[in-house]
């Protein structure tokens, strides 16, 4: 299985190394129109249902919500008199997106805030959601489903994906629109998903070449201005759709990604090494410990004697000077890094040495 994933990946790099074409990305995959965004809903509800796996008596808010709610229903009961094992607790939240109108329908997710131990097979009840402003702008509720599950039994137990969080699928309903109008301001923002003054340019050398040169205007490294047309002004989303399909060959900085705990480098197109001589080595320590052990014979009155030895070992790698000469891609990065025969977290010390020698033209980023 692993090899079978190392050579994968290597035919993966043998391909983007190889291949000559210059693609270019659509738009609307490297940038957003400014104002179309969701905006996070949150609240607090209470899932009930559960087999004996809820809040214990000693949360306080649980009991003190159910009462609450029973008090609502005509039922007025003390919260301290209470003892509800199959009811839990839930933080719930949900994004409402662009443009949404009231009666559509988004998932929410619940995370339990109590020590309840798993809300499976559990029911959320009618829980209003909020936005920033404090307004509700949703109500969620419906079955639980967490994706897993949590079985213990005589001292063992058995889990899969996390029990104290869960879905409702298309359980909140949308009750009120957020007020925003795109185009009052009669101009239109595209926003770089990365910004790069580069990309910002060929972003406006595109639009302009489809609507007409001096159109659109990129203003910084993220977004590039436009203003609507007379003409487009009596259906702006057509143009905005047009715009999403302009294709654009979007620039990066160099840079080399490593992540330690994992041993996984990622290394951009435009990463460059100057000349640089490099010896790469490994000092190996063995320590060994046997016991020896002598017996008398069974009719003699002697004593069995156990003697520890220690051996320790002491050798070093083979680390000759390699000469890496300038390179002027990414697939000859690769092969004169392999050609050192180094694993991938030697190769991390190695980025790192080439780093403090200024001989790593990129930006070097440690997770």
């Amino acid at each position: 299985m692993r090899k079978s994933l190392i050579l994968a990946l290597s035919m993966f790099i043998a391909i983007l190394c190889c291949s000559g074409e210059v693609l270019a990305d659509r738009l609307k995959d490297i940038a957003d129109i400014e104002g179309v965004r969701g905006n996070e809903l949150v609240g607090y509800g209470v899932v009930v249902g559960l087999n004996g796996s809820g809040d214990k008596k000693g949360t306080a808010f649980t009991s003190q919500s159910m009462s609450n709610l029973l008090e609502r229903l005509g039922v007025r009961v003390d919260a301290k008199d209470l003892a509800l094992a199959n009811t839990a607790g839930v933080v719930v939240t949900a994004t409402l997106p662009p443009f949404a109108r009231p009666g559509m329908k988004v998932d929410v997710t619940l995370s339990s805030i109590g020590d309840a131990a798993t809300i499976q097979g559990g029911v959320l009840l009618m829980t209003p959601l909020r936005g920033a402003d404090g307004k509700v702008y949703a109500v969620a509720q419906g079955p639980v489903s967490i994706g897993g599950f949590v079985v213990a039994g005589g001292g063992d137990s058995a889990q899969k994906n996390h029990p104290t969080v869960g879905r409702v699928a298309n359980g909140a309903s949308i009750e009120k629109a957020v007020p925003f109008d795109l185009f009052a301001s009669g101009r239109l923002r595209v926003v770089l998903k990365e910004p790069d003054f580069t990309t910002a340019t060929r972003v406006e050398e595109a639009i302009n070449t489809v609507l007409g040169a001096g159109v659109a205007r990129a203003v910084d490294s993220t977004s590039v201005l436009m203003p609507i047309s007379e003409q487009d002004a009596g259906s702006p989303i057509h143009l905005i759709s047009q715009l999403e399909e302009l294709d654009v060959r979007p620039d990066a900085p160099a840079r080399v990604v490593v992540n330690e705990r994992t041993g996984t480098i990622v290394m951009g197109e435009n990463v460059r090494v100057s000349t640089v001589a490099l010896a790469h080595g490994g000092l190996n320590i063995t320590i060994r410990k046997d016991d020896q052990v002598s017996q008398p014979n069974a009719l003699a009155q002697g004593q069995t004697v156990v003697a520890r030895q220690t051996d320790i070992k002491v050798g070093e790698e083979g680390g000759l000077l390699n000469m890496v000469e300038e390179q002027v891609s990414l697939g000859e990065v690769v092969r004169a890094l392999n050609s050192l025969g180094a694993s991938p977290r030697d190769l991390i010390a190695i980025f790192q040495a080439l780093k403090r020698a200024g001989a790593l033209r990129a930006d070097l980023v440690i997770m």
